[in-house]
């Protein structure tokens, strides 16, 4: 399974946010979108990731609050990114190597979708689940 199949079945919906938001905006768009992460887009370009990791971690540095905290002083700059033919067993251990629980797409440069954590987990537990089935029907019909 590719990157590609997954982003199929998901969508690719994006919500981004500009380097010069304020994170506290970040944060209510992802609670009010049910997000996990945002992509920074600075005229049009991919510029980085901000996730409630880094938005946590500005919490805690602010003693409970972001105050005026920017985006573009949280975000990962330049985060690690996958490919559409990817296949899924690569994209897993770039994730778990990395750290990231979201990685945006890019086609040629563009951004096209973000994949996360649970879209992987959720695409290998279906892919299982129908190959568990075949596998099933076709020892059921195994002539004797």
């Amino acid at each position: 399974m590719q990157v590609k199949e997954i982003l199929r079945v998901k969508g690719s919906r994006l919500v981004t946010i500009e380097p010069g938001g304020r994170a506290v905006d970040a944060v209510k768009t992802m609670a009010a979108q049910n997000l996990g992460s945002l992509v920074v887009m600075d005229q049009g370009r991919m510029v980085g990731m901000l996730t409630f990791h880094e938005l946590l971690g500005a919490i805690a540095r602010g003693d409970g609050s972001l105050g005026d905290v920017k985006v573009s002083d949280i975000m990962v700059a330049n985060p690690v990114t996958a490919a559409p033919e990817m296949e899924v067993n690569d994209l897993r251990r770039t994730m778990l190597e990395t750290g990231a629980r979201y990685l945006p797409v890019l086609e040629d440069g563009k951004l096209i979708g973000v994949i996360s954590f649970r879209d992987v987990a959720k695409a290998v537990l279906e892919e299982q689940d129908f190959e568990n089935k075949m596998l099933k029907g076709y020892i059921k019909n195994w002539p004797a």
